[in-house]
């Protein structure tokens, strides 16, 4: 079966979808059984996608759990109330007091809180590392290094990583190998096949699509699928049906939005590359990415998050390049339908392994799914603006 057939198929098992085209959404917190047999057999088939308690799942979340385990491969993918959620719930089921982990440093600010804030309260130590050290990961591997974790590209800097390299030498040392794959989405780039043992994506951006459901999902290769199945149950994770329907039907439109957003986003940056005011273009697709050869080799397209850096400006500059902006709005996410913009003056802040050197604002840009000319047009207009300040000061 091709892949964009398997995209419109995934999930849609018949004991799911009872005869119409989408699996029903089921709502339940208590199951009712008729006979202590009938009871019995559904305990003991529990992980087995049947219906016990609310809490392990209804219909709705078993069909969107098989969805995304077809997606990305693997044994099994558990389900959580936001991204978020399951990077910190994943970590968590296999770490103990005493542990150390791995954390690349352009890793998402909330997993770096989490590091910072929760893991070092229980006593588990984190180590940050450049996310270009490949195979050079072997040096700060110690004796109670349990997990390694990758997020590539990066947040905001976009470094691809060497994900099959740091793969072998952590499982060389008997490490988890942990991937936040959201901006792969389970598309562009297949994890199983690089190394990876449990990959990590905040469904509330391209699974969902529309901006408008909070979800998360970590899929596991079978050695570990089912401690971090129980763990996650025994943690209290558990989704709403409602928000795993949606999620569902974005699911059937994934392929065709992230080969407009990946189009209209490499026509924007090259747009960008013949703009004075742009020092650099941090996308993966572009030779100016760190990490782009692993971009090459390992992904089958990219989509339409990306970053580039200003030769010059200042705050004032940068607030006016963003204020007044129609089509790109200020939000924290991307993903959805529609465009979003980001300034950062100082994408050092939340560093500490590695430093970026960007003298100059940082603009991080979600290309939507808008009329790429419009969206260029505003661009251009921010451009106006930024300059008159500069102009005038």
């Amino acid at each position: 079966m091709k892949h964009d057939t398997k995209i419109v198929k995934a999930g849609r098992n018949a004991k799911w979808t009872k005869g119409v085209v989408n699996p029903a959404i089921t709502r339940a917190s208590t199951v009712v059984f008729d006979t202590v047999a009938e009871m019995n057999h559904a305990v003991a088939n529990r992980h087995n996608q049947t219906m016990v308690y609310g809490r392990r799942g209804t219909t709705t979340a078993f069909a969107f759990s098989e969805a995304m385990t077809e997606l990305e491969g693997g044994a099994g993918c558990a389900l959580y109330p936001s991204g978020t959620a399951a990077i910190t719930n994943a970590i968590l089921a296999f770490i103990q007091q005493g542990d150390h982990i791995l954390m690349v440093d352009t890793a998402y600010e909330p997993t770096r809180d989490y590091c910072d804030k929760i893991l070092a309260k229980i006593g588990v130590s984190t180590t940050y590392y450049d996310p270009m050290i490949g195979a050079g990961i072997e040096a700060l591997i110690q004796d109670n290094t349990r997990i390694v974790f990758l997020e590539s590209p990066g947040s905001i800097t976009m470094e691809v990583q060497d994900v099959p390299s740091i793969s072998a030498v952590a499982h060389k040392h008997g490490c988890i190998v942990m991937l936040d794959n959201t901006w792969g989405a389970g598309i562009n780039f297949k994890p199983f096949d690089y190394g990876v043992d449990i990959s990590v994506q905040a469904a509330t951006k391209y699974i969902v699509g529309h901006s408008d459901v909070m979800l998360g999902t970590a899929t596991a290769v079978e050695k570990h699928w089912p401690q971090l199945r129980d763990y996650s149950y025994l943690m209290g994770q558990c989704t709403s049906p409602d928000d795993l329907y949606l999620a569902l039907r974005g699911i059937r439109t994934l392929v065709v939005r992230l080969k407009q957003h990946q189009q209209s986003a490499i026509t924007v940056a090259h747009w960008l590359t013949a703009r004075p005011e742009v020092a650099k273009i941090l996308h993966p697709a572009f030779a100016s990415c760190p990490g782009h050869e692993f971009f090459k080799r390992d992904f089958s397209g990219s989509n339409g998050l990306f970053s580039f850096v200003l030769n010059c400006g200042n705050k004032v500059a940068l607030t006016a390049f963003l204020d007044g902006l129609e089509h790109f709005k200020l939000g924290y996410s991307w993903g959805g339908f529609e465009s979003l913009i980001l300034g950062f003056s100082n994408v050092n802040s939340i560093r500490s392994a590695t430093s970026f050197d960007c003298e100059f604002p940082l603009i991080r840009l979600h290309i939507g799914l808008e009329d790429v000319e419009d969206l260029i047009s505003d661009l251009e207009s921010g451009f106006e603006r930024f300059n008159k300040v500069l102009a005038d000061s």
